[in-house]
């Protein structure tokens, strides 16, 4: 059932948001005994074991893992999907954290059956799909034909920008309920548009980020800085018409991976421009989301912070990751004697223990146990997902290098 929307009008000037609304602590400090060591030795050796299972029974690299369906079958997906470049994405970062040369040619086998989204101008997710593919494997080979796929990916990505709205539009379903969407997750898609300005030297790719960055931080947040999912512009006039929270429990609750992305996606901004007020909107994201964690005992969100049947409610080891791997990235920015770097390596040391890392040949082979993909539409409630193994295993590797961590 589609949830009833909220004005943004009305949360701007202060709407009844419930629980919300008293959330205001800052995050725990974590004492620096409880700053736990990561064994990312061991969690790399169980990724190989994993995916070299994976390889064996399932070599086709036109197929690309997903999830698991409620019965324990595998879920694989065509190129098509907005998941399909997560996998290739984890065999890269599996070359640069294992140093194993079998890896790079098993990434560039799933990455190369990518190819042909470079053109597909009915989705914004050419970032999750090729940057995580092709600009993973660019950064390991330099090879002159992934950098020809990233450029083409960001010009075609490029035409979903609207600059009356000044964003890129989301999704094209839903079109009877939302005029032109623009969800949190998109902010992680930026990154592919920014890439392609480096690579070359058109700044007008960076132009359309940092703009649709503005756009999106101008309403994104709540007034105690949890986020929206959803918000839905009028495309003619660029005007904002509602807020809501689509994937969370409730249009005035806070679902966890959604405050993920914001705060991997703005702590990237700030990476891409120095503009310090995306550096402010990364640490209020992270600041809200490790209020809430630090309520519970192992640090890993439930799908939604407001979710009614809490402490029973399904983890998201998604959201985890990716706020671990956001975390990290902002520690290196944040003022002096932050606590990110110290909440990520308890996010992570987490996820490495036996509660969320899968034994090996379990969990269909994927990594991380216990994530939620939509709850609402009753999709991917505690399976792995394929996202939440990247994102861990991209933490993983700016935990190990973090000394010399330079995030491009």
């Amino acid at each position: 059932m589609m949830k009833q929307f909220l004005y943004i009008t009305a949360a701007l000037l202060g709407p009844a948001l419930g629980p919300l609304q008293a959330q205001k602590k800052q995050p725990a400090k974590l004492p620096v005994s409880k700053q736990l060591a990561v064994p990312v030795a061991t969690v790399v050796a169980r990724a190989e074991a994993q995916y070299a299972a994976y390889l064996r029974r399932y070599p086709d690299s036109t197929q690309h893992p997903r999830s698991t369906e409620n019965d324990g079958r595998l879920v694989r997906t065509t190129s098509r999907n907005w998941t399909s470049g997560f996998f290739a994405g984890n065999l890269w970062y599996l070359a640069r954290l294992s140093g194993q040369p079998q890896w790079p040619r098993r990434a560039a086998a799933f990455t190369e059956t990518l190819d042909a989204e470079k053109n597909v101008t009915t989705t914004h997710d050419l970032g999750f799909i090729l940057n995580n593919s092709y600009g993973q494997g660019y950064a390991v080979t330099k090879n002159p034909k992934y950098r020809a796929v990233l450029l083409q990916a960001a010009a075609t990505l490029a035409k979903r920008f609207n600059p009356k709205v000044g964003a890129i539009r989301s999704w094209d379903h839903h079109a009877e309920v939302w005029s032109y969407p623009v969800i949190v997750d998109n902010l992680l898609n930026l990154e592919l548009l920014f890439a392609a300005s480096r690579l070359s030297g058109d700044t007008a790719y960076a132009h359309i980020a940092k703009t649709h960055a503005a756009t999106d931080l101008k309403y994104r947040f709540r007034p105690d800085f949890s986020t929206y999912h959803v918000l839905n512009f009028d495309p003619a006039t660029g005007k904002l018409l509602t807020a809501v929270t689509h994937q969370g429990f409730a249009d005035n609750s806070c679902w966890a991976r959604g405050q993920a992305w914001a705060i991997y996606g703005y702590t990237m901004v700030y990476r891409e421009t120095k503009d310090p007020k995306f550096l402010a909107a990364a640490q209020h994201a992270a600041d809200y989301f490790l209020a809430q964690t630090a309520k519970i005992p192992d640090r890993i969100p439930y799908w939604d912070f407001n979710a009614p049947d809490i402490p029973k409610a399904p983890r998201d080891a998604s959201a985890a990751a990716a706020a671990a791997s956001g975390l990290l990235e902002l520690s290196k920015y944040a003022p002096p004697k932050n606590n990110y770097y110290a909440a990520a390596t308890a996010i992570l040391a987490s996820l490495s223990a036996p509660q969320y890392l899968a034994a090996a040949g379990t969990n269909n082979f994927f990594l991380l146990k216990h994530s939620t993909g939509n709850k609402p539409a009753n999709s991917e409630i505690d399976v792995p997902l394929v996202y939440a193994d990247y994102y861990f295993l991209e933490a993983l590797w700016r935990y190990q290098n973090y000394a010399q961590l330079t995030l491009n």
